[in-house]
């Protein structure tokens, strides 16, 4: 007698199916915003995964809005101009050559994650926070402490912006049409100035703006970890502080969760730091019990 019975294969597959049936349910409708950044972005295997990661939340209702950052690309781009650059807690200083320079690396940025989506089987269009009075930006201003004397001063960012006001018109006009917005993270000041936004940040601001359900930052590391490597799965914003002060949190993780913190407070669910150089991370991260990052939420 032949033997029917569906291959381990098979019933895996199925199992992850079923795994994933309530947070289907319970994510219909709802607005996800992913910063889609790091090393990830240049791998083209990553990107298609990537790329069919948003297509699928699409087709299962979900509405993904994509911000991207560039940092390693205007980097090497200003290299190669023979351009310097300077960081102050994470931000590059940037005076009216750099700013001219991101503008134009992060617009091809723009166009290739749209393309990538396209190819997918996405309707994607690729905008900056310049369209469409999306986003209103001011001027950032950085204090630092002399060790010496401790007075404090005022350093000047440059070009560098924050957004003030998100106008959500338009992103409700291309979700409405079951288009897929990517964002560049520029913005335009009631002065007229252009401004180069951290995409972290530009992210939060979008996400809290239309309500999103979720934030994902997508990055180059697992998540938070604690002091013996091990993976933190799930924090709030009191955890955050006492991780900060420790020595836990440091570095390039502080705005990363200043940004989460900020977001839930403003009313999103929830926002995960996840390690976009996993195949699919962001499905793990929705749909199944597990998880693949670390959640905060208020």
């Amino acid at each position: 007698m032949n033997d029917h019975s569906p291959a381990p294969a098979m019933l895996a597959k199925t199992e992850t199916l079923v795994e994933a049936l309530p947070y289907l349910q319970k994510y219909a409708g709802q607005t996800f915003v992913v910063k889609y950044g790091g090393h990830a972005m240049g791998d083209p295997e990553l990107a298609k995964d990537f790329a069919e990661d948003v297509v699928l939340l699409k087709a299962v209702g979900i509405n993904p809005i994509v911000v991207h950052g560039g940092g390693p690309q205007i980097g090497s781009m200003l290299k190669r101009l023979n351009i310097q650059s300077e960081f102050v807690d994470g931000l590059r200083v940037t005076d009216a050559a750099t700013a001219e320079v991101a503008e134009m690396v992060l617009g091809a940025i723009n166009k290739e994650i749209a393309a990538w989506i396209n190819r997918a089987g996405g309707t994607a269009v690729g905008i900056s926070g310049k369209d469409a009075h999306l986003v209103t930006a001011r001027k950032v201003t950085r204090t630092t402490r002399d060790p010496g004397s401790a007075i404090e001063r005022e350093i000047d960012l440059g070009f560098v912006g924050e957004p003030e006001t998100i106008d959500r018109r338009i992103l409700d006009v291309m979700t409405g049409q079951n288009v897929i917005p990517v964002i560049a993270p520029i913005g335009v000041g009631s002065d007229g100035q252009t401004y180069n936004i951290n995409a972290d940040t530009m992210a939060g601001g979008i996400a809290a703006a239309v309500g999103a359900a979720r934030l994902f930052l997508l990055t180059d590391v697992a998540g938070v970890l604690d002091k013996q490597k091990n993976l933190l799965t799930d924090l709030r914003p009191s955890d955050i502080a006492g991780l900060t002060e420790d020595g836990t949190i440091s570095g390039g993780m502080i705005p990363k969760l200043e940004t989460c913190v900020t977001a839930v407070t403003a009313g999103v669910d929830a926002a995960v730091i996840l390690d976009g150089r996993v195949p699919h991370a962001l499905l793990l991260e929705i749909f199944t019990r597990q998880g693949a990052g670390t959640l905060v939420r208020a």
